[in-house]
């Protein structure tokens, strides 16, 4: 629970700045959140996880655009490009080198036959897929506030992420091969 307080924290102080202030006071307060979050982890001999190199470039280039261009459309774009890095990455490992990244980060704590980890990083890739466009769709459309957008970034793409992750929880305990099966087959190799 505390790494993930930890991880939200530019989302949160972003959050907070957008609502005493404006976007562009927010975006900067993310940045600046990001980089401090990533010397914290630097500065205590943390392991930087890729996740977080990628979010803080992302929010630096997104971010610095915005403010350097005086458009919120840059920023409106970060969550967007950063969930389809994800898609690409999942998809692509699969795909171009033959290598399961789902199964290569959890294939430690979780034991499933082969087309359970296709399915299960197939079906992560189309989330992100999914929410990178509905980002697109709540920022851009028209249809939404720039607070909306806001409120959705923070709370209502989070909230999609418990729930995917919860429906991924129980579809995975449906398909997790039992240690104490005789007829078990040996994992294969990552």
């Amino acid at each position: 629970m505390k790494k993930f307080l930890f991880d939200l924290f530019p989302l949160i102080l972003f959050f907070i700045a957008f609502r005493l202030a404006d976007i562009y006071t927010a975006t900067a307060v993310a940045i600046a959140a990001g980089v401090v979050q990533f010397l914290w982890l630097k500065l205590r001999g943390k392991a930087i996880e890729t996740m977080h190199w990628i979010n803080l470039t992302v929010i630096i280039v997104f971010g610095g655009a915005t403010l350097f261009f005086q458009n919120d459309a840059f920023i409106k774009w970060k969550p967007t490009v950063l969930y389809w890095i994800f898609a690409g990455a999942l998809l692509g490992g699969k795909w171009l080198f033959r290598r399961n990244l789902m199964q290569k980060l959890m294939g430690g704590q979780v034991d499933l036959p082969a087309a359970a980890w296709n399915a299960l990083n197939t079906s992560w890739a189309v989330f992100f897929l999914f929410c990178g466009a509905l980002n697109l769709y709540v920022a851009f459309s028209g249809h939404f506030t720039e607070s909306q957008w806001v409120s959705f970034k923070v709370f209502g793409l989070l909230a999609l992420m418990v729930l995917f992750v919860i429906g991924q929880s129980i579809w995975l305990s449906r398909h997790m091969k039992d240690p104490a099966d005789p007829t078990r087959l040996p994992q294969e190799p990552k």
